[in-house]
């Protein structure tokens, strides 16, 4: 019997060039989803919104030392954590590895004292949709609307937070 790889999380600033593959990866999905101007997304952020300083954090999942998913978050306002840039790896999908970066990102946002997470996905993402209903997300949109007459779908998750062990830091 083989076992699998074993998983390393880190925390790495955009500029690594191990988080090269997330963002070329996902500029492909969100252009070939959304058509040329979908780039913009990952450009509309600064960089530094996903560092400890500003209340962010960026996280990748190595296996073998190569990033095989990763994630992000930004600070959205004092209690509420934003999450972006999830990704997992196109040669690495249906491992489970989406959750393991967003339970990863909760961790991480809940021990900075953030009590709240929101996020949103393309109308065009239905596998993202599914993904956040299945870990535990609130859709604040109407799920039995269209998602195309919708735009970008809203979730919220309100994480248990018992102290502040890494207060977010904020310039």
């Amino acid at each position: 019997m083989t076992s699998a790889p074993e998983l390393t999380v880190i925390q790495v600033p955009v500029s690594d060039p191990r988080v090269e593959p997330l963002l070329r990866e996902l500029g492909h999905e969100y252009s070939a989803r959304y058509g040329k101007d979908a780039h913009a997304e990952i450009s509309r952020y600064p960089d530094e919104e996903f560092t400890e300083p500003y209340g962010g954090q960026l996280l990748l999942l190595l296996e073998g030392g190569e990033p095989v998913a990763g994630g992000a978050f930004r600070r959205y306002d004092p209690t509420t954590a934003e999450l972006k840039r999830i990704w997992t790896h196109s040669a690495h999908r249906r491992r489970g590895l989406a959750r393991r970066v967003i339970a990863e990102l909760e961790r991480e946002a809940g021990a900075r004292g953030y009590r709240r997470i929101y996020l949103t996905t393309g109308p065009r993402q239905p596998e993202a949709r599914g993904l956040y209903l299945a870990t535990g997300y609130t859709p604040l949109f109407d799920t039995e609307a269209d998602p195309e007459t919708i735009g970008p779908l809203p979730f919220e998750k309100h994480l248990n937070v018992t102290s502040r062990i890494n207060p977010p830091k904020y310039t």
